[in-house]
């Protein structure tokens, strides 16, 4: 049934869209959309547009953020409306072209993804996107797509049990770490990670630099998400009331282990194939600082933070004096177990994007592989306090008990992993004292974030990441007692 045309313009109805959009980075920020440029149109019975939308914020931005941003926004253009789709309706508008339509989002139209997957299976080019393939991977196009929910920064469609579409949405001029790090793992024959079948890539709307808009891989469809996999783990710990973490059926520590070689052999393969640097004393410095800049700034929005800062600044001045050549070369840069898979066949390591939060040109600088380390810490340590937050146990005397026995899960899993992890990459087990400095550093500023986020997001969480920080204090301190 055809509606009667909205009284509010196109970049109005996309500006209504985009702040109820999941993947929307802009949330609580005022914006207005300022441009929509059309990149292609893929004509047919159901024309697919794929626009790229500038938003421009009317405030400054918290922490010097961006004035304007651009977002990828393939639209369903159809006469008529269609019900199928309301859950995705962008709007209705006259198109120079098409006259009125009802825009959808493509990326829930099954009509719409099976254009774009034969887009990869024949290499087109058109106006000014081109579809890539690696050789030697046959796809199906006999199957349905579906699009997948609960994703925050990206929108992924899985075709059958075959093929995964991930779309980019906020775009950044240049080529995305995720497409350029699973290619060159995907050639090394990394068994580590989904293989990357192809990508769609753009002239940039603001440079002459490409723009990549999505990535084609392989689907692993016997896949369970690792942090789902840890939490049962913890909830089979607290089942057991009188059993210690290692004496549980749903024991994690030999999968932990498995996860740490899993990532020393991913971090090997980057270290083989991207450039390597060497950072001394001066790197390790600017290293330090910014931490400290970050822990300071910190410390103004959470107040909790000023207890434990003088000794992770403490921790901050002996990486200052490290007098160690330390190897850096690309990492994954926002590793957690939510960016882990087990399946069949072993653990995947998937989203090599890094921090969303960070500009492309920061994310794909080289780093030290205990970042991602650190990271894999902190969410062991997470898991098992999550589930005791998830679980409210009605009394202090029981919410102490179950708090005691995640400390115990996560002290045995992080160790099996840490382990496991430094065996595999030649470190000496137990870390000798610069690697373990180095790692609290890291951890630290890790938790740091942690705290800026659960103050302004789950503040009945902020005990999790504060209690880490009150760790890593304590360590510092002691050794500041030991001279």
């Amino acid at each position: 049934m055809t509606q009667t045309p909205h009284t509010h313009s196109r970049e109005d109805q996309i500006g209504g869209f985009l702040a109820g959009a999941r993947w929307f980075g802009g949330k609580g920020r005022p914006f207005t959309v300022t441009d929509v440029t059309r990149l292609a149109l893929l004509a047919g019975d159901r024309p697919v547009a794929i626009d790229v939308v500038t938003v421009t914020y009317d405030d400054a931005g918290p922490g010097g953020a961006a004035a304007t941003e651009q977002y990828q926004l393939p639209l369903t253009l159809v006469a008529e409306s269609d019900p199928a789709l309301d859950h995705a309706f962008v709007g209705w508008w006259e198109e120079p072209e098409l006259g009125w339509v009802h825009a959808y989002d493509a990326a829930h139209d099954r009509e719409a993804c099976a254009r774009l997957l034969a887009g990869f299976v024949e290499e087109s080019a058109l106006d000014r996107i081109s579809f890539h393939r690696l050789p030697g991977q046959e796809l199906a196009t006999d199957v349905h797509s579906s699009a997948f929910s609960g994703e925050q920064s990206n929108t992924s469609v899985a075709f059958g049990e075959d093929s995964l579409l991930k779309i980019f949405r906020k775009l950044s001029p240049g080529r995305n770490p995720d497409i350029e790090i699973h290619r060159v793992l995907t050639e090394a024959q990394c068994p580590h990670v989904a293989h990357l079948y192809g990508w769609l890539e753009a002239t940039s709307t603001r440079s002459d630099d490409p723009v990549h808009l999505a990535m084609l891989q392989q689907f692993l469809r016997t896949a369970t998400d690792g942090w789902d996999l840890a939490c049962a783990s913890v909830r089979d710990l607290f089942a057991e009331a009188d059993l210690h973490a290692d004496e549980v059926g749903g024991d994690f520590a030999a999968e932990a282990a498995r996860l740490g070689e899993s990532l020393a052999e991913v971090h090997a393969t980057l270290a083989t194939h991207f450039p390597t640097e060497t950072w001394g004393r001066a790197e390790l410095a600017r290293l330090a600082d910014a931490m400290a800049g970050r822990l300071d700034a910190a410390a103004e929005a959470v107040p909790y933070l000023h207890g434990v800062a003088p000794a992770i600044h403490s921790v901050l001045g002996r990486v200052r004096e490290l007098d160690e050549q330390i190897r850096v070369h690309r990492i994954h840069g926002d590793l957690h177990l939510g960016q882990t898979l087990r399946t069949v066949n072993g653990w995947k390591v998937v989203d090599f994007e890094g921090e969303p939060a960070k500009p492309l040109a920061e994310r794909v600088l080289p780093d030290s592989p205990w970042r991602d380390v650190a990271g894999m810490l902190r969410s062991f340590d997470y898991a098992a306090h999550a589930v005791v937050a998830d679980i409210a146990p009605g009394t202090e005397e029981a919410r102490q008990q179950l708090e005691y026995r995640a400390q115990e899960w996560a002290e045995r899993n992080r160790g099996s992993f840490l382990g496991a992890y430094a065996a595999a990459a030649g470190f000496a087990v137990p870390l000798p004292p610069q690697a373990q400095l180095l790692l609290a550093a890291y951890e630290a500023d890790k938790a740091v974030y942690e705290a800026i986020y659960e103050a302004r997001n789950r503040p009945a969480w902020v005990g999790i990441p504060m209690a880490a920080l009150e760790r890593i204090a304590a360590l510092a301190e002691r050794k500041d007692d030991d001279g």
